[in-house]
């Protein structure tokens, strides 16, 4: 089938920088007493819209009897991730070469904020790829999973989200995805990407898994029949 656009997610997709999220997080999580074992950090919170996110933190640390979580932690954490991310992000192998050969309306849709996306995007070199169409969670009510984001980028290109066709790497990505009626691929082409990772994303409900940008590109190009 044809597509009228397609909307990339950001973190895991675009660029390989959830190694990087997850490290420092669960690091700085264990100072304050969040202790979570790599697996279930995953599940619960890949993908998850940035006001659910840190909501579901503050609950933990008050369930352990700690109250809210410590004044000036965000502001720690951030200024640690954007450390790692000024000096180890990249770009996913094969992205750029996918972007220079596909021709037709696409967008970034990413829970990360939009300055922080931004900054992403242009230190790995891929926002002139997407530019002006990078969205984030922060401009719509809610994140994912619920579909709002991925409705809004459709929108804003003009496109029927039926027609639209979705690149996620995380479960909550995916229930957006399939939430907007829109098809989803799940990628697991990036650095964070594990032995259960395809079939988490088989079992949100994804309908088809993509290993790297190589083969997406192979989907995707013009004379393929596999999309």
């Amino acid at each position: 089938m044809a597509f009228e656009a397609i909307l990339f997610d950001c973190d895991g997709v675009l660029v390989d920088s959830e190694l990087i999220y997850v490290d420092v997080e669960r690091e700085h999580l264990a100072r304050i007493g969040l202790h979570y074992e790599l697996d279930e950090y995953m599940d619960r919170f890949q993908g998850l819209g940035g006001t659910d996110f840190w909501a579901a933190l503050d609950r933990d640390h008050r369930a352990l009897g700690k109250g809210p979580l410590p004044s000036g932690f965000g502001d720690d954490l951030d200024a640690a991730t954007m450390e790692r991310i000024n000096r180890e992000l990249s770009e996913i192998a094969g992205i750029k070469q996918l972007l220079q050969s596909h021709v037709g309306p696409r967008a970034v849709a990413s829970s990360s904020r939009l300055a922080r996306l931004i900054h992403k995007l242009k230190h790995t070199g891929l926002y002139p790829y997407f530019e002006p169409h990078i969205y984030s969670g922060e401009q719509v009510p809610n994140g994912k999973p619920a579909p709002d984001l991925f409705l809004f980028a459709a929108q804003k290109l003009d496109a029927d989200p039926r027609a639209c066709l979705v690149i996620e790497d995380s479960a909550n990505g995916v229930k957006a995805g399939l939430a907007a009626g829109m098809t989803v691929w799940g990628f697991v082409g990036g650095g964070h990407s594990h032995g259960g990772h395809a079939d988490q994303l088989l079992q949100a409900g994804a309908h088809k898994i993509v290993d790297s940008h190589n083969d997406l590109s192979g989907l995707l190009l013009p004379g393929n029949t596999a999309a």
